[in-house]
């Protein structure tokens, strides 16, 4: 059992470190509260190679695996950075067209996920489904060679700034009649493909949106793989990255609060000479968050060195495992370090409470707390489905 990165993957964590804190959370603020993106962040982290770091050599990427993508998304979250559309692009859409896509697709949009000059988000929510894609009432079907896709779909980040969107349909399949999912790359400027962006209460630079798809019409080479029989394990092998990569985020801003508090309260004097950092009462919550996100991250490098192992039932267990710890540790996290601070941690300058909503969300999604409870109670505890 081995703890240490590779000096390879120790380098990729102090440059991007780096590049973390030359941006900074203010940065991440003021983008976010004027409206904007962190378009100069990421086009800064393409350039240095940082956002394909998953993505095989020959299509412009770094070669490695999801264990380096999940440090880029911890290191820049723990310099206050972040970034949402990393799981989204590199780790969900990245890795289904580049295990599942056709040859023509990978050549077409490895190399600019790879940039970061090309963004592909991902839409597999519904109204009325939520993620269950057994539900799921967007429908693909077949008009000679093409497809028109019909449904909707909702909390769809960041579709105003990708020029592509990967939306999970279902499609009739015609031997059995059944449906099946199915995964279409659609752009996002397509007639028939309307977006309203949703009203959120995070602060964030990357919106949210309702997507309409009323008879959009794609031709045959947008389903993703050379089949329908494609569709199911593509949609998986964007799950495991999915959580992986989510929960390095939380952890990473679990990281950066208790940083933030923990120089507050090591020079902050209230009552005569000592720090109120000195006081059990400030230093233990502080201290137990600590232990909480450093549990995660345990988790979070077990699961991703599975995955990139290849042991994917072992690594959804721990993916799903990482992703419910680090939800958990980073609200407690947040939380925590506003209350150390007192009336300042509600103060957007010392930039703390401006991630209250992103962490309360990380709770619920992409997948909710209680959902992965029902998953380690079937799948690890052996007890019947109860949902």
């Amino acid at each position: 059992m081995n703890f240490d990165l590779t000096p390879e993957q120790d380098q990729l964590r102090d440059a991007v470190r780096e590049l973390g804190r030359k941006y900074g959370h203010s940065y991440f603020v003021s983008k976010a509260k004027s409206g904007e993106h962190t378009a100069e962040l990421w086009h800064e982290a393409g350039r240095l190679g940082y956002l394909g770091v998953n993505i095989p050599t020959e299509y412009g990427g770094g070669g490695g695996g999801i264990t380096d993508l999940t440090l880029v998304c911890e290191e820049l979250a723990a310099a206050g950075c972040p970034l949402l559309l990393l799981v989204v692009s590199p780790a969900i859409a990245a890795t289904i067209i580049g295990k599942h896509g056709t040859e023509e697709q990978r050549k077409k949009h490895l190399p600019g996920l790879a940039d970061g000059s090309e963004k592909i988000v991902f839409a597999i929510t519904e109204p009325d489904a939520g993620s269950n894609f057994h539900r799921l009432s967007t429908v693909a079907r077949r008009d000679g060679d093409d497809w028109l896709l019909t449904g909707r779909k909702i909390y769809i980040s960041g579709v105003d700034e990708a020029g592509h969107v990967l939306v999970v349909a279902r499609t009739e399949d015609a031997s059995t009649g059944k449906l099946k999912p199915a995964l279409f790359i659609v752009p996002t400027d397509a007639p028939g493909l309307e977006k309203s962006k949703l009203d959120m209460e995070i602060l964030s630079p990357e919106n949210q949106f309702l997507l309409f798809l009323d008879d959009v019409r794609l031709p045959a080479d947008a389903l993703v793989g050379e089949s329908l029989d494609a569709g199911l394990p593509a949609l998986f092998a964007g799950l495991n990255p999915e959580r992986i990569t989510v929960a390095a985020m939380g952890a990473g801003t679990g990281r950066y609060a208790i940083d933030r508090a923990s120089d507050y309260t090591a020079t902050r004097k209230v009552w005569g000479g000592n720090s109120i950092g000195s006081h059990q009462g400030v230093a233990h919550p502080l201290a137990h968050a600590a232990v909480q996100v450093e549990l995660a991250r345990l988790m979070i490098y077990k699961a991703a060195t599975l995955y990139d192992a290849g042991r994917d039932l072992e690594a959804g267990i721990s993916g799903n495992m990482a992703k419910y710890a680090a939800g958990e540790a980073a609200a407690l996290a947040v939380d925590t370090a506003v209350q150390a601070l007192g009336g300042a941690g509600m103060a957007t300058e010392y930039g703390v409470s401006t991630l209250l909503g992103a962490v309360r969300a990380g709770r619920i999604a992409p997948v909710s707390r209680e959902m992965i409870l029902n998953f380690v109670a079937q799948h690890v505890l052996g007890q019947d489905k109860s949902y």
